[in-house]
């Protein structure tokens, strides 16, 4: 399997990444995408692939932290992109549920990563939280950039809209909560050919779990929770997802894939 989105650079796995990431080996991880969200998460998301097998990194600026963007962090994203571990721009986008950066500077910072990305010819991760229509204008300025919507939590109708554009959706422990029903219901509308898994650990630790720190070791239950939904089997689901995530970080040629 493949954690499409992980946290192993977050301060929560100081203490014991080298535990973690046994544990998520011995349940079937192999491969685990490390996710910045700051410019020193980014670089730690790059040390742990080049010191890893199996590890890969995206780096970029979260939207909560948009407000520190500048033209010398955008020198240094750039520089970053091109260590050979580094797949993708993200995670990027508009957060409107905490607002920690101006909205007016979510967008504008959201749109120059775009820009990068495209410049770069690199996919991007995208963060989107209550930034329904925003998110949908503002990507469909950058319609030749491959995007997957992280952790997707929006409607049917816009999850087909995003299908048009050739967008693809990732998914993590929320599948898994009791009284997610309305989202069971996005996720069995979506093709499996356009699903990646995650856990976006430490966070979203899925059922029974909950409460506890999450970590890639446990993606299998998303994976499971993934195989009721669309009716198949788990070996399916690992298959498809696999494939889809090779796909979209362009990771078909990679040696230790």
């Amino acid at each position: 399997m493949i954690d499409s989105h992980a946290h192993l650079n977050d301060p929560a796995f100081e203490e014991d990444v080298v535990d973690v990431i046994s544990r998520a080996r011995a349940a079937g991880v192999d491969v685990i995408i490390n996710v910045g969200y700051d410019l020193d998460s980014s670089r730690r998301a790059i040390e742990l692939a080049e010191t890893f097998e199996g590890m890969w990194a995206v780096i970029g600026l979260h939207p909560h932290d948009a407000k520190l963007w500048t033209e010398e962090l955008r020198d240094s994203i750039t520089e970053l992109t091109r260590r050979p571990r580094v797949l993708a721009i993200g995670e990027i986008g508009l957060d409107y549920h905490y607002d920690h950066s101006p909205r007016d500077v979510q967008r504008r910072v959201f749109r120059e990563q775009l820009a990068l990305s495209q410049e770069l010819d690199l996919p991007v991760v995208i963060h989107s939280r209550e930034a329904t229509q925003d998110t949908l204008d503002i990507l469909g300025e950058y319609p030749n950039v491959p995007c997957l919507l992280h952790c997707y939590s929006g409607s049917l109708e816009t999850a087909r809209i995003y299908e048009k554009m050739g967008h693809f959706f990732s998914f993590g422990g929320p599948i898994t909560f009791k009284n997610a029903h309305k989202l069971r219901n996005v996720v069995a509308g979506i093709p499996l050919e356009r699903i990646l898994l995650e856990t976006d650990c430490p966070y979203l630790t899925p059922h029974p779990y909950r409460g506890k720190r999450n970590e890639p070791a446990r993606l299998p239950l998303v994976a499971e929770e993934l195989a009721k939904i669309h009716g198949c089997t788990l070996e399916d689901v690992v298959r498809q997802t696999v494939e889809n995530t090779r796909e979209f970080f362009r990771l078909v040629d990679k040696e230790d894939l």
